[in-house]
């Protein structure tokens, strides 16, 4: 009698598994996770730890790793950018803790290169901050930043990786601290090259972002807050379970030495809570990450890349070549695929459509498909898949005139 096979959980969900060539994107669910890292959460959850030690030894770990004073496991970059901006506002403040995101009568304005604003920064403003900008998209110039600094400024924001019209972080970070003010940096997806981790902080941030399911290749729904000592011990209280009283609270020293008033009640951060199985996850990929061959993955990364770009090249109407580095300077190649809709038949959206209608669904990167184009990244690929990217897009291209 034949052995049933053991249904995979999404099977049984009814999920179906898809090929990620969109990087580390959370909408087609980040990266496979390494063996270690999966055992190290499973370990995790087999007991009970106290959070407030568990996040203690992991700034430590996030210490060496990035040469920042202590840091925090966050459940995501942007949940890094609440804590980081919440942070700012309040510092050791108790009594600003339970307020936000009121700013009502503190300093609550975040200076900001007009080139920096995006999307994402909506996670700053969540925690009450409002911004300031300053520059044109093309060109900022640094009495631009000290004129804007006033009464009211609570910090100064950075958008790590968008160089362009900006002012170098060392110099921004040195007007801040003139000033006595701390600089968040948004670093969600600046790895690689792994040397960011550092390179931030030795520049002067006082707080960096960094996402954790991203290159680090930790859970997905993890992300690091770190910097300056006092800044994380502020995104801590406002970040962890505060259900305490102060004759009670663990961290009761922190009253006894003046640090603080007594414990803020649940803060800003709460509904960002992080498990300790992902707390485990990230440490665990993040101590990996360490000892990663970056140049052995670099050169795989290429050749999948490559061999997507032969396969569909010499097909009627399509055009292809590998972009490394990209246009930021990222160091991640990219399979540029231009599609000739009056040749093929199809347009670069109808082709994306129909990968993922197929079986396996297959993610690509399709911001700039109104130009024709879709882009294929190596990063959460598996063994295997570039072939079957291959295999699909000649599939739909040949079958579409």
């Amino acid at each position: 009698m034949a052995t049933r096979t053991k249904l995979h959980v999404y099977e049984k969900l009814g999920v179906r598994p898809l090929i990620n060539g969109r990087s580390f994107s959370t909408k087609a669910g980040g990266c496979p996770l390494p063996s270690e890292v999966l055992e190290a959460m499973r370990e995790a959850g087999e007991c009970c730890v106290r959070m407030d030690e568990l996040q203690a030894a992991a700034g430590e770990v996030i210490a060496r790793a990035t040469g920042a004073e202590s840091g925090i496991v966050t459940s995501g970059a942007a949940a890094a950018l609440t804590l980081g901006a919440a942070a700012c506002l309040a510092r050791l403040d108790v009594n600003r803790m339970n307020r936000l995101p009121d700013t009502s009568g503190m300093p609550d304005e975040f200076i900001s290169h007009r080139a920096h604003r995006n999307d994402y920064d909506h996670a700053v403003r969540a925690a009450g901050a409002r911004f300031v900008e300053v520059g044109f998209g093309y060109y900022t110039f640094a009495y631009e930043v000290e004129a804007a600094i006033t009464a009211q400024t609570a910090a100064l924001y950075y958008q790590a990786g968008a160089d362009q019209g900006v002012l170098p972080l060392e110099e921004y970070a040195a007007i801040a601290h003139r000033h006595g003010l701390p600089v968040l940096v948004d670093a969600a997806a600046e790895m690689p090259p792994a040397a960011n981790l550092k390179t931030l902080i030795a520049a002067g941030a006082d707080l960096v972002a960094f996402s954790g399911g991203k290159h680090i290749q930790g859970p997905q729904a993890t992300g690091i807050l770190c910097g300056r000592r006092d800044l994380i011990l502020s995104a801590a209280l406002q970040h962890q379970d505060m259900d305490v009283f102060p004759e009670t609270w663990p961290l009761r020293p922190l009253i006894e030495n003046g640090t603080v008033v007594g414990p803020p009640h649940h803060g800003i951060g709460r509904g960002f809570k992080v498990g300790k199985e992902e707390i485990v996850g990230l440490i665990t990929a993040l101590e990996l990450y360490q000892r990663r061959d970056f140049a052995a993955e670099r050169a795989r990364w290429i050749a999948d890349m490559e061999s997507i770009a032969a396969g569909v090249r010499d097909l009627p109407g399509v055009s292809a070549r590998v972009q490394y580095p990209q246009p930021n300077g990222r160091e991640v190649p990219g399979a540029v695929i231009r599609i000739d809709a009056a040749a093929t038949g199809a347009n670069a959206h109808a082709v994306i459509n129909a990968l993922q209608a197929g079986d396996p669904p297959i993610c690509v990167f399709e911001k700039f498909a109104g130009s024709g184009e879709i882009v294929v990244f190596p990063e959460s690929l598996r063994p295997g898949e570039a072939a079957i990217i291959t295999r699909r897009l000649c599939e739909i291209l040949e079958g579409s005139k």
